[in-house]
């Protein structure tokens, strides 16, 4: 029965690529062969489509494919460092709106993960769905205590839905990587694997009720930014209840300039938001597009941004941060030197690539944008011709920040409808100089100390017995080597006593070198990497200036 539904599954797919003129994405797959049997079927064929181009054909395709195929889509229209420009901008127009399921299948999946009555919880609930999308739908609500919400609901079934879905795009881009070079070279198999690890979190809405607590936490009493509260009381795996918030949708530029925001402000407010969440928090939102963003216009002169639905979130370590900071400021220093260098000490270039002919090739993909006015410049579109060109010195593009490329898209693009002539550089410039000389300025160093110096107080007077135990650990190695001495030959016994004790002499030089530092306050924490350092400079020494033991 299995078989049965996948085949008739990828009859589908390909019945559909054949109706919008796509069928040739499946010449490298087993199931070209169904093609004829696919136009046979397609009675619809509409010889029309091929007049359109190649990505207008393939969003109409995604879109009759169905809700997990339209959010394939979308993510892929962020890939451009994998799909072409002309793909991924119709991809991007992909709308995620599809038809509501009925609203009682709604209160039932509610009140089965409340496991009480809807009328206990709550005054009234809307039965017209405020949005619907793939995953889930939205209802209007309130709470027996008075609290305005909405209930954000996932689908019925979604998970087998996607997991039937996800089976049949795992065989094709098996299929595809098998009998494409080209599909290899996109990766065809990670990409459905980041997908379905997106997907994951998505259907989980405890994941984004606590991503939404943490970023409301982040921007507490903030001027810029408000998240919506979470009611942790009524949200479930399935069920998550959140403040209801009223403001005006970030793509209505109309009714925003009506309200008399100032707009350049409001621009300069999300760029601002954008590196916050970046630089400061490591922790920023990556779904920023315009169905997710609102304003509050009660002040026009301070408008301040609104954010909900914080499914897909993105993390950033330190290294990451400064990676990003230093390329950002040697890009506009025109340094690609310095960018070629960054690639390689951060490890995502082989230490054996030619540093010029990587400096060349980023020169060559970067000089470009310079030909543009300041404000016309992107980062987004830097960092997507940086991540094309570092692919061909074989770089593995990191997840987290393919996921800053995209929003950092969709924040340019925002800002720039809301004041064409925003210069985000001069914006982000002053702040990525401010965060740069916190991190490696005195007060960095001061702050580290700050936070270091209780705990080495604390574990100051455990030092002797920790001494004390890697040398007793010491000793009972010495007695397996002992041990072993028993079983080798006259002539490697000899050597091996000369080198004992040459290592007998070294460990315990080292031992009371490191015995008088600690006494002089060295912090107890650095003695792991300090006795390693001593053993090894002592070990040094000898293979350059052999000890001669009698």
């Amino acid at each position: 029965m299995n078989t049965i539904r996948q085949l008739h599954h990828a009859l589908k797919i390909n019945r559909t690529l054949v109706r919008y003129g796509l069928d040739e994405f499946l010449a490298p797959t087993p199931l070209a062969v169904l093609r004829p049997v696919a136009r046979l079927f397609s009675l619809s064929f509409k010889k029309t489509a091929h007049d359109k181009s190649r990505g207008e054909r393939l969003r109409l395709a995604l879109t009759e494919l169905g809700p997990i195929y339209i959010k394939l889509g979308q993510m892929l229209s962020t890939r451009r460092d994998l799909v072409p420009p002309d793909i991924a901008d119709e991809l991007a127009r992909l709308q995620d709106q599809v038809e509501p399921f009925p609203s009682e299948e709604a209160k039932q999946l509610v009140e089965q993960q409340l496991g009480t009555r809807l009328e206990t919880v709550f005054s009234d609930f809307n039965p017209i769905p405020l949005a619907s999308a793939s995953i889930a739908q939205v209802h209007e609500a309130s709470l027996k205590s008075g609290e305005a919400v909405v209930i954000k609901v996932l689908r019925p079934n979604i998970r087998q839905k996607i997991r039937r879905d996800l089976s049949m795009m795992y065989e094709l881009a098996n299929w595809a990587e098998k009998y494409s070079s080209e599909a290899r070279r996109l990766r065809i198999k990670e990409v459905i694997k980041e997908y379905d690890s997106t997907l994951e979190r998505e259907i989980d809405l405890r994941i984004e009720a606590a991503n939404t607590s943490h970023l409301r936490h982040n921007f507490a009493n903030s001027e810029l930014l408000y998240v919506p509260k979470v009611y942790w009381d009524f949200t479930r795996s399935k069920v998550m209840v959140v403040e209801k918030i009223s403001g005006v949708p970030i793509g209505d530029v109309g009714r925003l300039k009506a309200d008399g925001v100032n707009m350049k402000v409001l621009a300069d407010r999300g760029v601002e938001i954008f590196f916050t969440q970046v630089f400061r928090d490591s922790f920023f939102h990556a779904d920023m597009h315009p169905g997710n963003i609102f304003v509050d216009t009660s002040d026009p002169d301070k408008p301040q941004y609104i954010a909900i639905d914080c499914g897909i979130m993105g993390t950033l370590d330190e290294d990451d941060k400064r990676y990003l900071a230093h390329n950002f400021l040697a890009f506009f220093d025109r340094d690609y030197k310095r960018i070629a260098e960054l690639h390689v000490e951060s490890g995502w270039i082989d230490e054996d690539v030619s540093i010029p002919e990587f400096e060349s090739a980023i020169r060559a993909a970067c000089e470009p944008i310079f030909g543009k006015a300041l404000a016309e410049i992107s980062f987004g579109h830097f960092l997507i011709q940086l991540f094309q060109t570092a692919r061909r010195f074989n770089m593995q593009v990191q997840p987290q920040l393919v996921l800053l490329q995209k929003t950092l898209l969709y924040v340019e693009g925002l800002g720039r409808q809301l004041y064409p002539e925003l210069d985000l550089w001069e914006t982000a410039q002053p702040y990525l100089k401010k965060w740069l000389r916190e991190q490696i300025g005195p007060k960095a160093i001061f702050e580290e100390v700050k936070t270091q110096l209780p705990d080495w107080l604390h574990k100051a007077p455990k030092i002797p017995g920790l001494l004390f135990d890697n040398v007793q650990k010491l000793g009972q190695e010495l007695e397996k080597f002992e041990g072993l001495k028993q079983e080798l030959t006259q002539l490697e016994q000899y050597k091996l006593r000369q080198n004992a004790a040459q290592k007998h002499a070294i460990i315990g030089s080292g031992f009371a070198l490191l015995s008088g530092l600690l006494y002089l306050g060295i912090p107890h924490d650095w003695a792991p990497s300090l006795s390693t350092g001593v053993i090894s400079l002592l070990f040094l020494v000898k293979s350059l200036w052999p000890i001669k033991i009698k």
